[in-house]
């Protein structure tokens, strides 16, 4: 059972879709969570569930053992370099959920041997199905655990190389959009071969998410998958062979590819 408490530096989308995971999930109750915002009352929903809600960060860094930084980018260094005295090695952890942020450019500001971890989720957070890459320095198991742990609880978490969190940014965090795109596209075709939009929008939706949940637990390669439903002289052969005929599959590497690069320029 988890018994620390839990900060949230910077109570955006992303820091307030987190608190409310840990709530729902039960990984946390309502009087271990605080969350920091300038703008306090943006965050009535979880002030009127229990949660302490502040624009105080120092205050909330001393009533508290897990840091989880979600400000933006440009605000991460000016505001941890107020902050730097307050952590203290012997009782914090410090996760950073900000793009851009390496773990060499927190320890830079905050030198005095914190753990830390940086932690890549994506926007299924706010329903507790993200998929979040995680890599630290300074950790121990027990602290590794208790991290891998948290984040189980909004989803899916795969420790990786800090070397891979662009390539981690673009598969996760953007794949979401593509996924997304492609859920367009296929509602858009529903619509042109008779659906209503509504109608065609949720078969696309979940016959994604029934392709998804296929491989994740049946641990299968898609192409396993796609063998049983292309009978020959079929229509999905027909369907698939126009879409690589198209460019589906070489489009979609490429914009993959295309965001990596812009991430890493």
């Amino acid at each position: 059972m988890n018994t620390k408490k839990i900060a949230i530096i910077g109570g955006g989308n992303l820091g307030a879709a987190m608190a409310e995971g840990l709530l729902k999930s039960g990984f946390a109750t309502p009087q271990q969570i605080t969350v920091t915002r300038r703008t306090v009352s943006r965050l009535q929903s979880l002030k009127d569930q229990g949660v302490t809600i502040t624009d105080n960060n120092q205050s909330a860094i001393d009533n508290s053992e897990v840091i989880i930084v979600a400000l933006k980018p440009y605000n991460v260094k000016e505001v941890l370099e107020g902050l730097k005295k307050s952590f203290d090695p012997k009782k914090h952890i410090l996760i950073s959920v900000v793009t851009g942020i390496f773990l060499k450019d927190l320890t830079a500001i905050i030198d005095h041997g914190v753990p830390m971890f940086r932690a890549m989720p994506n926007t299924a957070i706010a329903i507790q199905e993200s998929v979040t890459c995680l890599c630290q320095t300074r950790a121990t198991d027990s602290q590794i655990g208790y991290v891998t742990d948290l984040f189980n609880q909004l989803g899916l978490t795969i420790s990786i190389d800090e070397k891979l969190m662009d390539a981690a940014t673009v598969l996760g965090a953007c794949g979401i959009a593509y996924a997304l795109r492609f859920i367009r596209a296929a509602t858009q075709g529903g619509i042109e071969i008779g659906f209503d939009a509504k109608t065609a929008n949720l078969i696309a939706a979940q016959t994604v998410k029934g392709a998804a949940e296929l491989l994740l637990k049946g641990n299968r390669h898609p192409e396993e998958e796609i063998d049983k439903v292309t009978t020959p002289k079929g229509c999905t052969i027909v369907g698939l062979n126009e879409m690589e005929h198209r460019g589906f599959s070489s489009s979609l590497i490429r914009g993959i590819g295309a965001s990596y690069n812009k991430i890493v320029s």
